[in-house]
């Protein structure tokens, strides 16, 4: 199967080098062109435009920063949608919105193609080791055809049922994980006042039921000074204004998110909208005069599970 790969930023690029890495017929675009030139310098071919890269292709993956700019390189005079053609396969791997992938999968389901949406979690250190996990909605037949490609992009694979539900499944986690980013910078706060050992603390945590993924990969960017996640406040804040707008149209007033989101907003409005979303901790750093610094941890995150080829779950 001939794979097209439409945007290879922070995580995009992990997930299509896995596929390169892995020996398979790949095209790649994407706006910036020295991530372009890199995988065509080893080994992948290069589009001219997304229409190009559907037309030549099997399987067409996008993975964009924002519902907007998806909206643009599919339906553009010369986007995907007009590449497309019959069991052509569009797989939306950005976190977007639920009713947007619907509306465009309507669109690629007039050109007798296949829409699904496959949104990743577990952070851009798994990426880069094809270890992340793979949410996939759409028809059961298309998800099992394009496992073997998951498999190599991803470790833990669930298929969630129909188009738009991994969407909506993948906000939520993000939404999670801001709720736990958040506390944690009181939970760091409190630790630091009460003269703990953060580093004992670190484990602690990890040790307790107090315990997230969150405080295992991000507390050590914290204790380190870095912060450097690998995901900034921007798209933080786009996640979770995802979230808040899924909860208006189910007409589910929620407490907490509105809360979490407007911490969120504060930190994007002191460090900037491309800060490390770990920053959201430094609020609380720089109100106190405290630092969270601790000896042993890592300025960035690296994965050190081995590769393995990834099933479903």
């Amino acid at each position: 199967m001939k794979i097209g790969f439409i945007g290879l930023g922070n995580v995009g690029g992990k997930l299509a080098n896995s596929l390169l890495r892995n020996k398979f017929d790949l095209t790649v675009r994407d706006v910036e062109k020295n991530l372009t030139n890199d995988f065509k310098n080893r080994g992948a071919k290069v589009s001219k435009s997304a229409k190009e890269l559907a037309e030549k292709t099997d399987l067409i993956i996008t993975c964009l920063p924002s519902p907007e700019i998806c909206s643009e390189v599919m339906e553009s005079h010369d986007g995907v949608i007009n590449g497309l053609s019959k069991n052509k396969i569009w797989l939306e791997m950005s976190t977007t919105d639920e009713s947007e992938v619907k509306r465009l999968g309507k669109l690629v389901m007039d050109k007798k193609s296949i829409p699904m949406d496959g949104p990743v979690s577990g952070g851009c250190h798994r990426a880069t080791t094809g270890n992340i996990a793979i949410f996939v909605g759409g028809e059961r037949d298309s998800f099992e055809k394009i496992l073997p490609i998951l498999s190599i992009m991803g470790r833990k694979i669930l298929h969630t049922g129909e188009l738009g539900t991994a969407s909506i499944l993948k906000v939520i986690t993000n939404y999670l994980a801001s709720v736990h980013l958040a506390a944690l910078g009181e939970a760091w706060t409190v630790a630091k006042k009460s003269n703990l050992d953060l580093n004992k603390t670190f484990k602690g945590i990890a040790a307790s039921s107090g315990n997230s993924f969150v405080h295992e990969t991000e507390s050590q960017v914290i204790l380190n000074g870095s912060y450097n996640i690998n995901f900034t406040m921007d798209l933080v804040q786009k996640d979770m204004n995802l979230f808040n707008e899924l909860s208006k149209k189910l007409n589910t007033p929620l407490e907490i998110s509105p809360f979490i989101l407007d911490i969120f907003k504060d930190a994007q409005k002191k460090y900037g909208s491309r800060a490390w979303s770990s920053m959201v901790v430094k609020r609380l750093e720089d109100k106190f005069g405290l630092d969270f610094r601790s000896d042993g941890f890592p300025d960035e995150l690296v994965d050190d599970e081995k590769e393995e080829k990834g099933y479903e779950i």
